[in-house]
C-alpha cells in the first residue's frame, strides 16, 4: 500500500478552456508547474498515488477525472458555490494586469491584496466542496482554483 498522495499530471480539457490573455496563460502554466512540483492530493478510498487529474466542464458542473494505481473516479461539482468568487476574481485579475503596466505601486498592491483574498476564498470553497471526495492542502487547493478559473464558464 503506497502513500504517495500527490498529482503527477494535470490536464485541462481543451474544449472547456476560455480564451486567455498572455498573462492568464502564463498564470495557468505556472499553476500547473507549481502544482506538479509540490502538492497533497488524497482521493477518498484510494490507497496511494500518484494520480492523474483532468479538469473539465460538463453540463454546468466542474468535472474532476482522477486516475491512479487501482483507482479511477469522476467527481462532478456544482459550479454555483464558486461562480461569484470566480467572477470577482477574474474582474480583479483583469484590473491587476492592467495596473501593473501603468498604475502606482499603491494601486497595484491594493489590487494584489484583493486578488489574494478572493483567491483564498475560492480555495477554501473548493476544499469544502471536495470534502469526502478529495483531501488537499491549501497550496494545492489554491493552484487548483487558479486552473478552475482558466476554464470557460458558461452561463
Amino acid at each position: 500500500m503506497g502513500q504517495d498522495h500527490r498529482l503527477s499530471s494535470v490536464a485541462l480539457d481543451e474544449v472547456s478552456l476560455a480564451a486567455a490573455s498572455r498573462d492568464q496563460e502564463q498564470e495557468r502554466q505556472i499553476a500547473i508547474f507549481d502544482l506538479l512540483e509540490a502538492n497533497y492530493f488524497a482521493p477518498a478510498g484510494a490507497d496511494g498515488g500518484p494520480y492523474e487529474l483532468r479538469l473539465a466542464l460538463a453540463d454546468n458542473r466542474l468535472v474532476f477525472d482522477i486516475a491512479g494505481p487501482g483507482y479511477a473516479r469522476r467527481h462532478l461539482l456544482s459550479l454555483t458555490p464558486l461562480r461569484k468568487v470566480v467572477r470577482d476574481y477574474a474582474m480583479v485579475c483583469g484590473s491587476y494586469y492592467e495596473a501593473i503596466r501603468s498604475a502606482s505601486p499603491q494601486r497595484i498592491e491594493a489590487l494584489d491584496m484583493g486578488r489574494r483574498g478572493l483567491h483564498n476564498e475560492g480555495s477554501s470553497i473548493l476544499q469544502a466542496r471536495l470534502t469526502g471526495k478529495v483531501e488537499t492542502d491549501l497550496d494545492t487547493a489554491r493552484r487548483l482554483f487558479t486552473l478552475i478559473c482558466a476554464l470557460h464558464w458558461r452561463g
